[in-house]
């Protein structure tokens, strides 16, 4: 079931996270966040934008929001989106499930453009994000060091209002 971010939820989300920080290329986290870090980070952003968990059987296998792209006025209508799947359960159909729920929820809030921001390659990420209608816009080469390798990053947008 997809369901709006409860406070509850954090301890769950922190796991999903931290593995992605430790493991992976597609946060540029080097460090675990600690609960406190997190649970500050996660109240933000639902404060301020939709949050959703996928929960089945009382376990959160996934989770996506919707972030401030930029500061500045003129971005407001613009939104970052990002998504994070527990990295067993990936290949399911749950975060096209997810992403697409988190899209209909900005296009009601009626947000104008979505960017999702990967970290390449990530042929699965890439993927999803092509499916749900994103078009590739920007690649950006070597602007991340992690794992003492550089990163490159691309920006995929998605128009949600004419």
């Amino acid at each position: 079931m997809i369901r709006e971010f409860q406070l509850e939820d954090t301890q769950q989300l922190l796991d999903i996270y931290n593995y992605y920080v430790l493991n992976s290329v597609v946060t540029f986290d080097d460090k675990e966040l600690s609960f406190e870090q997190f649970t500050e980070k996660v109240n933000k952003i639902n404060a301020e934008y939709p949050f959703l968990v996928f929960e089945e059987n009382n376990e959160i296998l996934g989770y996506a929001y919707g972030s401030r792209f930029r500061p500045k006025p003129a971005y407001q209508n613009t939104v970052e989106s990002t998504i994070y799947l527990k990295h067993s359960i990936q290949g399911k159909g749950i975060g096209t499930k997810l992403y697409s729920k988190l899209i209909e929820v900005l296009k009601q809030q009626k947000l104008h453009i979505v960017l999702g921001v990967l970290t390449l390659p990530n042929e699965a990420s890439v993927k999803l994000h092509e499916k749900l209608g994103f078009k590739k816009v920007a690649h950006l080469e070597e602007v991340g060091l992690k794992f003492g390798k550089w990163q490159d990053v691309g920006v995929y947008q998605l128009k949600l209002s004419t």
